[in-house]
């Protein structure tokens, strides 16, 4: 184990041709991902670094994580509520935050001006203020559009894309308006359906042109790329959390430009959630983060938290505490919806659910007995790690 305390500082450019990177005097870069300044104190073993700081948690949900029970086979099971139902819910449960596509923020959006626009984001805005919620972030729901038929940042049309890119920085207006620094791109038509249609290549290059846009457009917004691999393309040209850092390397501005990571796209790409979370953590990259669950690869379920996996979950949550996630303001959101057969009795159980699973798997993360834990690890004993983990979760000493 190593005495010493580490700093560590990698910055990265726009490296996207090589022979061409310039460097200032003193100044060191790599053809990497960015890593952010990270001091860690290795004089105590690092899966404790942050176990014992109990982390403080903060959630929030979107108004689609109330649905109807609609699904591409049946209608509604539930009647619509209104946004304000929806927000006094949310602070009656007890949540902190609720997250906006452009949409829920201005409704019929595109029939709007942008005076009217900031206008309903302002009006949004005292309400959110008088309620005590803060938006966590801003989204623009492109996949809805006409116009985003083909993609929106990689329609092979030149004006949707440029209608991709406009209604994009509205979207940051209004973030700014409703007082998140937070802009979520979850690119849900950025792929094919037959991949003669496209080039993987300019795909790439039109999203870092619509990308820089964004980051051009304000100062102090933020970038939180979603990757989720299929659905509703075939094929999606950013599917895991590696193509978002990625693609964030080569942007105008990588400190600004992250990651969202949502449990279920993680296991529909065939991988671990808590991995993925680990890795966009030791980037300094995980600003949001949407907890649900998935039972196995096939449609997107966003089932409730835990429901089908209750180790993975306790995973997630054991890499969130590790990491010291929320320390920097960030948020647990939960994005679950109900079963199509919840009654509307029921209708909010599972995000009350999904948020009482999540503080119950915090406090099993913080009992579990770490210190056997690397005894078992360095005896290489991992069958009795695997019924120290089991036992735990049952709740056997």
């Amino acid at each position: 184990m190593w005495k010493s305390r580490l700093a560590i500082v990698l910055q990265v450019g726009n490296w996207r041709t090589c022979p061409g990177l310039r460097l200032a005097p003193g100044e060191l870069r790599f053809p990497i991902f960015p890593l952010a300044l990270r001091t860690v104190d290795l004089t105590v073993p690092t899966s404790n670094l942050f176990m014992a700081r109990q982390n403080q948690y903060r959630f929030c949900f979107g108004p689609w994580n109330i649905s109807e029970g609609a699904d591409p086979y049946g209608p509604p099971t539930r009647t619509p509520q209104s946004f304000d139902w929806k927000l006094d819910a949310l602070k009656k449960l007890g949540f902190d935050a609720m997250m906006f596509h452009d949409d829920d923020a201005v409704p019929d959006i595109d029939s709007k001006s942008h005076a009217q626009v900031m206008k309903e984001a302002r009006a949004l805005r005292r309400k959110l203020d008088d309620a005590g919620i803060a938006a966590e972030m801003v989204a623009p729901r492109l996949w809805f559009s006409p116009k985003t038929i083909d993609g929106a940042y990689t329609s092979n049309d030149k004006k949707h894309r440029q209608y991709a890119i406009d209604r994009s920085k509205q979207s940051i207006d209004i973030a700014r308006v409703l007082g998140t620094d937070i802009l979520v791109l979850w690119l849900a038509r950025e792929g094919t359906y037959l991949r003669e249609s496209k080039n993987g290549f300019q795909a790439i290059e039109r999203l870092l042109e619509a990308f820089d846009a964004m980051l051009a457009h304000d100062k102090r917004i933020r970038l939180a790329i979603e990757p989720k691999p299929n659905e509703p393309m075939d094929h999606a040209y950013v599917p895991t959390i590696g193509h978002v850092l990625a693609v964030a390397s080569l942007t105008r501005d990588p400190r600004r430009t992250g990651a969202l990571i949502e449990s279920a796209h993680c296991v529909l790409a065939g991988l671990d959630p808590a991995d993925e979370i680990d890795f966009a953590m030791s980037f300094g990259k995980l600003w949001s983060l949407h907890l649900n669950d998935q039972n196995g690869l096939k449609y997107d379920q966003d089932k409730p938290f835990a429901s089908a996996n209750l180790r993975s979950a306790f995973n997630q949550v054991r890499v969130l505490e590790r990491n010291g996630y929320g320390k920097n303001g960030e948020y647990v959101c939960f994005d679950v919806h109900p079963f199509r057969t919840t009654k509307p009795e029921h209708w909010l159980a599972h995000l009350d659910n999904s948020r009482k699973t999540f503080l119950r798997l915090v406090e099993k993360a913080r009992s579990f007995d770490e210190k056997k834990a690397r005894a078992l690890i360095a005896d290489r004993d991992y069958q009795a790690l695997d019924q120290l983990v089991i036992e735990h979760l049952l709740g056997r000493r």
